[in-house]
């Protein structure tokens, strides 16, 4: 039973950070985060305390650690799920944006094939690709 845990655990970071065309280490730290957040939330913790989240990748089992310490709490998964879940979503969002900048930054000053979307006023939604952008509506005089 363990194995289908960890595959399942596995198999999921995976499919996030395929969907989201973002590296899995990223979605890891940003589990780590979330889970910190957490428990700073809940638990009133200052930055001056030692704080340390150890994820393990296989199972998706965290545990929280103060100066080599396990202070996790009894049924802090829980407690920091909705929490970890708001963080995460977030995080993810950001990377999504960073990883889109970064693909059409050196695409600047070039032509792409897109779909047009909409109209919005004076402006062209376009679809292109993993992302959609606005053109100006040129007009004639």
């Amino acid at each position: 039973m363990p194995a289908i845990v960890r595959s399942e655990f596995a198999l999921a970071l995976n499919q996030v950070a395929t969907e989201r065309g973002i590296d899995p280490q990223v979605v890891l730290e940003t589990i780590k985060a979330a889970i910190m957040a957490a428990y700073r939330k809940d638990y009133g913790t200052t930055d001056l305390e030692k704080l340390e989240v150890q994820l393990n990748s296989d199972n998706g089992e965290a545990k929280i650690f103060q100066d080599d310490k396990d202070v996790t709490p009894p049924g802090f998964g829980r407690i920091a799920a909705q929490t970890a879940k708001q963080v995460i979503l977030q995080r993810i969002r950001e990377a999504e944006k960073q990883a889109i900048l970064s693909d059409y930054s050196a695409k600047i000053g070039s032509i792409v094939s897109g779909m047009i979307l909409r109209f919005d006023g004076a402006n062209i939604i376009v679809d292109i690709g993993s992302t959609s952008g606005d053109a100006a509506q040129r007009t004639s005089s």
